[in-house]
């Protein structure tokens, strides 16, 4: 189905929402919010109902609801002022307040809607390019917005060109490059990067890190840290004192599982990477789907499916065993005291795969660290997780103080 309203199209069959006849990029939780006003138009929507309908009845703060009314206002062109197309009635809830047409059919080719545009804005389009690490592994790096530098070192089963496109990573993308000049790049092992070699460990992740730096020309430059990616940029940052400005930590650790408490005798000995190699990438393996949902116990059906599908053509099943062993292993936990970087660990509260209390430890050995502690049990925020907008809004208020 097809709405057209005001000067919008939302299109509910291939997800897009156009206005003015060009593509504007919304997150997922928005395009649903969009989605039940229109088909409400005319009709006061509750907040109970927008719980209900966007985030599965769970409790969100009314912030959390705000950040996705202005969202959505923004995206038709409305502001909270003028309320021309959604209107706020307080107390009582939310109305689109403008005539809907409801189309089946698409428009033909050479419909204004997709008429080409002027050209795309900075934080809608990225430029990949080569860093040269010191053993000659070559790592893919990209850089997307305008504005002060910021580098974000992400997960190990990244895909540049993939996740640029893909509905659970652009809108943070988006929201990072709005006023910074965006710096993202694939792990050694991952994306568009070299393969892993024999021996690879955390030093040759730090040297593909300073390659990336060198590379992009960056002096001296906040960072964001998830996961993993964690642990190398702690061993970066203390081997490199004064040039990392401020550092995020998105549900990072120092300590890979099998340096934790309670590891495994033997980690190689785990049935699942056999399991995983022979599912790997196929939406429709029931192990693939149960093994990612414990990383993602919150995400939606679709979610899980996006993410199976991203990280199957970010890397090989045959290397999957081998990037599960270098991870596992990390320990930068004798470097946090060497961090000279003020610093903001946001964990989420019920992760189990990296629980609460690696977050604390990061807390605890970063001299002033901060920490914030969100609602939420998946390894990465996702846009239709309540948290998202909290998360965000931290992280960004957090980088502008520097």
């Amino acid at each position: 189905m097809r709405y057209l309203f005001a000067n919008c199209v939302l299109d509910t069959e291939s997800y897009r929402f156009l206005r003015d006849g060009r593509p504007v990029p919304i997150e997922p939780q928005v395009f649903d919010l969009l989605r039940l006003l229109v088909e409400n138009a005319g009709r006061i929507v509750t907040k109970d109902e927008l719980i209900e309908a966007i985030w599965g009845g769970r409790i969100v703060s009314e912030a959390t609801i705000s950040a996705r009314i202005s969202a959505a206002r923004a995206a038709v062109g409305d502001t909270g002022q003028a309320q021309a197309v959604i209107r706020t009635l307080v107390r009582r809830g939310f109305e689109l307040v403008v005539p809907v047409e409801r189309a089946t059919a698409a428009p033909p080719a050479s419909a204004p809607e997709v008429e080409a545009g002027p050209a795309p804005k900075a934080t809608e389009r990225q430029r990949i390019r080569y860093a040269m690490s010191r053993d000659g592994a070559k790592i893919a790096w990209a850089v997307s917005g305008k504005g002060p530098p910021l580098l974000r070192a992400g997960h190990h089963v990244t895909h540049l060109e993939r996740d640029w496109q893909s509905r659970l990573w652009r809108p943070e993308f988006d929201r990072l490059s709005a006023g910074h000049t965006l710096v993202r790049y694939d792990i050694r092992g991952s994306g568009l990067s070299d393969p892993l070699r024999p021996g690879d460990g955390i030093e040759a992740h730090v040297e593909d890190v300073a390659a990336v730096i060198e590379a992009a020309g960056l002096e001296r430059f906040p960072m964001i840290a998830t996961l993993q990616n964690t642990a190398v940029a702690v061993r970066y940052i203390a081997e490199n004192p004064g040039r990392v400005s401020r550092l995020v930590i998105l549900c990072g650790y120092v300590r890979g599982r099998a340096v934790r408490e309670n590891a495994p005798a033997d980690p190689d000995a785990d049935p699942s990477i056999a399991l995983l190699r022979e599912g790997w990438g196929d939406p429709t393996n029931g192990f693939m789907r149960a093994w990612l949902s414990m990383f993602f116990p919150a995400a939606r059906y679709e979610e899980i499916t996006e993410f199976i599908e991203l990280i199957g053509a970010a890397c090989r099943p045959e290397d999957i065993a081998a990037q599960r062993r270098v991870v596992d292993s990390l320990d930068a936990e004798a470097w946090l005291g060497r961090v000279d970087a003020p610093t903001l660990v946001i964990h989420p509260r019920s992760c189990a795969p990296h629980p609460l209390s690696e977050g604390q430890l990061i807390a605890r050995g970063v001299p002033n660290a901060e920490l914030m502690v969100v609602e939420g049990s998946n390894v990465a925020c996702l846009p239709s997780d309540p948290a998202w907008e909290d998360q965000i809004a931290a992280t960004l208020a957090f980088l502008d103080e520097g």
